[in-house]
This record gives C-alpha cells, structure tokens and sequence, in this order.
C-alpha cells in the first residue's frame, strides 16, 4: 500500500557517497527522541556526521526533510498494519488486530507516534501526513468492503466508517500519547482496547469488544 510523497525530491546529485539514506536514518532518530519541532538542521547535520552544507544540498530547508521522514516513517507503519489485515481471519478480526497493530506501535514509540499524530507542524508537513491518514484508512476500508461483502457487517459507507476508525485511533491516543507512563501500563493498554471495541461495534452493529491477543 504505496503512500505517495511530496512529489519533489530536494536531493541533489554530486559526486561522493550517497549521504541521503544516513540524513533520513538520522532525522528519523532525531523526531522520534524529540519530535519535529525541537529537532534543527545544525543538530542533526552533527548527529549524521556530515557537514552542514552538506545537508543543505540534499535538503535546501528543514520542512523539505520533515516530509521525507513523515513519508517514510507512515510507508512503514501502513505497511505492517496492511500485513495484519490481509491475514487469515474474519473481518472483525481482522479489522480489530489491524488498529491493535496501529495503537500498540504508537503507544510503544509514543514520541514519533505523537510526531505523526499531534505535534503542530507546518502545512506542507501537516499535508504529507495527510496522506498518511488516507493511506491508513485504505487499509481499513479494505477490511470491511470485505466484511460488506461476506455479510459479516451491515451495508453502510465504507469510506466514512474508515474515516472514523483512523480518526478515533488519533484522536483518542493523542493524550495518551503525550503522556510520560511506561508503554507497558495497563492502562495506557485498557484506553486502547476501548477505543478499538468501540470502532468494532461502530462497523459491526453488534456488541463485539476487542481482546488483544497475547
């Protein structure tokens, strides 16, 4: 499931290593230790080794490489999720290990999680993680045009109850999120479990409630 980016690469040819996949690795660390707001451009130019002229070609400004990292970092989280939901299964399994899979990986790297999610940031890079959004909720809508299908759900809009499963999972784990517990608290694990009962019974139109499975 290919997440488009922002149609532009800054990156500029020149003779020499590549340094492009070692700034995205390290930008990339950088956002998930601090987020995008406090990471600079000097700092992560020091971080990766390279000098900061260096950097500036490949990335003439710092929101040029925050898009990159935001395109990177969803191509992978809606990677593992879109592996989830094409397993075996029913669809409401399916459907409720798929946005397991999404809240437990953000609840474990809570920083990049709350980066992707949150954190305010400038509207080209709000706009690739829009993106991101859409990409995640294709992932859903999948899943349930095939519960339609089967019968297993009741007819209804896919792409709206789509929207809503990714909007509850953001919007429901952005305290969380911003939270300083341990990842493995209970509770942080009983929020999510709620918030993935509750989009299951929103589709279904049953009483289904999520159990993680261990």
């Amino acid at each position: 499931m290919d997440i488009p980016t922002s149609g532009r690469k800054p990156r500029i040819r020149h003779r020499g290593p590549d340094k492009y996949p070692l700034i995205l690795k390290t930008a990339r660390h950088l956002v998930a230790t601090h987020g995008f707001r406090d990471v600079q451009m000097s700092a992560i130019a020091e971080a990766a080794g390279i000098a900061i002229g260096t950097l500036y070609r490949y990335f003439p400004a710092k929101t040029d490489l925050m898009i990159e990292v935001v395109a990177l970092t969803a191509q992978r989280e809606v990677d593992v999720v879109a592996g989830v939901a094409m397993s075996e299964g029913t669809a409401a399994e399916r459907l409720g290990a798929a946005a397991w899979t999404f809240a437990n990986r953000a609840l474990r790297g809570r920083r990049m999680a709350h980066a992707l999610v949150a954190e305010p940031v400038e509207p080209e890079v709000e706009a690739a993680r829009l993106k991101y959004h859409r990409a995640l909720a294709r992932v859903f809508m999948t899943i349930i045009e095939q519960g339609v299908r089967s019968g297993e759900f009741p007819e209804q809009s896919v792409r709206a109850s789509a929207d809503c499963i990714v909007g509850c999972l953001f919007e429901g784990l952005v305290s969380p999120l911003a939270t300083d517990a341990v990842s493995d608290d209970p509770s942080l694990t009983e929020h999510a479990v709620a918030i993935i009962s509750f989009c299951l019974r929103g589709v279904s139109g049953g009483p289904l409630s999520f159990v993680p499975q261990s």
